[in-house]
Parts: C-alpha cells; structure tokens; sequence
C-alpha cells in the first residue's frame, strides 16, 4: 500500500506541475495543510482511496493556503479549477473513442477500475446486464469529494472535480455522453449515460445534458 505522506500525494495529484513551481513558502504551508487533512480524513486513507485523496487534499489545502498567502477566494478557486483541469487529457479518450470496441471496453475497464479504485466513502450502480450493445450508464450513489468537500462546505470543489468528466467524456466521436446531476451539485446522485452512434453525427446529447 502507498504511504499517504503530503509530499508524494502533491506529487501524484493533477496539480503536480502548478505545486512545484509555486515558491517555496507557499509549498511548505500546503504540505503542512495537508498533514492536518491527512489526520481529519484518516477515514478514507486506504489502498483504494489513494489517488482520489491525492487529488481531494491537494486541491482544498492549495484553496486554503493561496488565501492565506493573499489571494482572494475567487483567485484561489479559480487557480485549482483551471490548473487541475490543465491537467486532464481528453484527447486520449477521443482517439480511442474512435476505434469499434470502445463500448464494449468501457464496460469491462470501469467497473474493474472503480473496484481497485476506490476505497471507504464510494457506492456506485451498475447496469451492464440490462444495457443493449449500444448503451453503457451507471451510477455513484455515494461519493468521496462530496463526503470531504460538503462537511467544509465546499461542494464547489466538488463539482469543479465534476466538470473534469463533462471535459474528458463530452466531446467524444461516435459516443454521446450525457449527465443530468452530480452529488456535488445537490443531486441524490451522479448519473452517467455513454449511447454509442454508428456515425460521428451524434444527437447532441452530450452538449445539451451535461453538468
């Protein structure tokens, strides 16, 4: 199991290349945010929750400590929402969207990845003997950045992590995501719908449904 220590979890989080370019001051008062997260939420620190800690802890002590060190919320909200969604990378998604077993792989590689990936905190629905060849949805009935981020009252956090999967899944060829709420957002649950087109054309779906 991966040792939640601050330093290796910035390390391993999307705002790997921001931290290490902020000055030295500001990375030490982060790191030691992190260490009095890390022993608010020992709850969640296990083997399946590493990554989503990593990015969840360095997220919310980078809000707290840009405040600190002078910038305004909107300043520092602003600073962890576009540098971790610099990070993503939907191209990855949209080429292999592109090839004809991208369906059926997505139904094999995300159960199997959220079971490995995902610890104390998650509850997730699945539908895979129920959906046509076409069709693949599920949904997260209980989630880690909403359990974290809602009791500090800052589901905003939340659903800019949200938003990373409207980037990463809404412009993909031949596959209509759709989303209709997120926990963050004040849903009862997030809800994810991918409909598989045989042309690039789409519906439109994903623009118009998203959130």
């Amino acid at each position: 199991m991966k040792k939640y220590i601050p330093e290796k979890l910035a390390a391993a989080s999307r705002y790997r290349a921001y931290f290490y370019a902020l000055p030295h001051n500001i990375r030490f008062d982060t790191l030691s945010r992190m260490a009095v997260l890390l022993q608010e939420e020992k709850e969640y620190c296990d083997r399946g929750n590493y990554k989503h800690m990593a990015q969840i802890l360095t997220c919310l002590a980078l809000y707290e400590t840009l405040q600190k060190h002078g910038q305004s919320e909107e300043e520092a909200y602003r600073a962890v929402s576009e540098e971790m969604w610099k990070a993503l990378r939907p191209e990855s998604f949209q080429k292999l969207a592109r090839k004809s077993f991208f369906l059926p792989l997505m139904k094999t590689i995300l159960p199997l990845g959220f079971k490995l990936g995902s610890g104390a905190g998650w509850k997730y629905t699945w539908h895979l003997d129920e959906d046509p060849a076409d069709r693949f949805h599920f949904e997260c009935r209980e989630c880690l950045y909403r359990n974290i981020f809602g009791k500090r009252g800052l589901l905003k956090l939340g659903a800019m992590f949200c938003r990373a999967d409207v980037i990463n899944y809404g412009g993909l060829p031949y596959t209509d995501f759709k989303r209709t709420k997120t926990l963050c957002q004040g849903g009862d649950m997030c809800d994810f719908d991918f409909r598989r087109h045989p042309t690039d054309a789409g519906d439109g779906w994903e623009r118009s449904r998203c959130v």
